[in-house]
């Protein structure tokens, strides 16, 4: 059974909803039967590639809060994240166009470490110093910390062409299923499961899939499923203290 995962890497609920998603894919009974496949989604599609900005004084101005509101919700933001075992800076972040590493994921989905990857660039936006917006060297690291070749990593960021139609193809059959906001999770074609869910939601889910034989018209939400902390265009959820 396939499990598509829409996401974005400047997304913390699509960071903390993959540790979670992690956690009830691992305890499983027919994980080693469980195709996971990562697609693109970005929150910021027309942000051109080296502008990036400061996240809280973003925050402030998309949601027209103070600076001081948009970091305590980056404080309840890292308290979620670490009843998940993730570190989380709360300060010194910033945001900008993840398109590159979309692609670069892409690449990593061809030779087999696109998990890898996407950890690993989860780990270095929200848990490290240091941008990994516009930075090719720093992206081209971490592809090689993730298993891929220095050179097919270079090759990919120097040519903007290389993997963008799959990147856009994902974008638009997300749109076709409905998703306007990440994390998003497909199981099988028939099931779709919006936000970042509590771990048992996911249990459930994988199982419900798993048992369903009966091909379904367009996605059913599980039961249960509703309601998870999502991100789209116009922000992500505000976690409440």
């Amino acid at each position: 059974m396939r499990v598509e995962i829409w996401s974005d890497i400047a997304c913390p609920w699509c960071y903390v909803g993959k540790a979670r998603f992690d956690k009830a894919l691992a305890a499983f009974p027919h994980r080693d039967r469980i195709e996971v496949v990562h697609r693109s989604f970005e929150l910021d599609p027309a942000r051109p590639k080296g502008d990036p900005e400061l996240v809280l004084p973003m925050l402030a101005k998309k949601y027209g809060m103070s600076e001081a509101q948009a970091a305590e919700a980056e404080r309840n933001l890292g308290q979620n994240a670490a009843a998940e075992g993730l570190p989380y800076l709360t300060e010194g972040r910033d945001h900008g166009s993840t398109f590159d590493m979309h692609r670069l994921l892409h690449l990593a989905k061809a030779r087999g470490r696109q998990d890898e990857l996407l950890a690993v660039l989860y780990r270095a936006n929200f848990a490290e110093t240091g941008t990994v917006f516009g930075d090719d060297e720093r992206l081209v690291a971490l592809a090689v910390e993730a298993g891929l070749e220095e050179a097919e990593a270079r090759e990919v960021l120097a040519d903007e062409q290389r993997y963008a139609a799959e990147v856009r193809a994902d974008e638009r059959a997300a749109t076709e299923l409905g998703a306007n906001g990440v994390p998003f999770f497909v199981l099988d074609r028939r099931y779709g499961v919006s936000g970042a869910q509590p771990a048992d939601v996911f249990t459930q889910a994988l199982t419900q899939a798993w048992e369903s034989h009966v091909p379904a018209s367009g996605l059913a939400t599980p039961a249960g499923a509703e309601g998870g902390e999502v991100c789209g265009p116009d922000g992500c959820e505000v976690p409440k203290g």
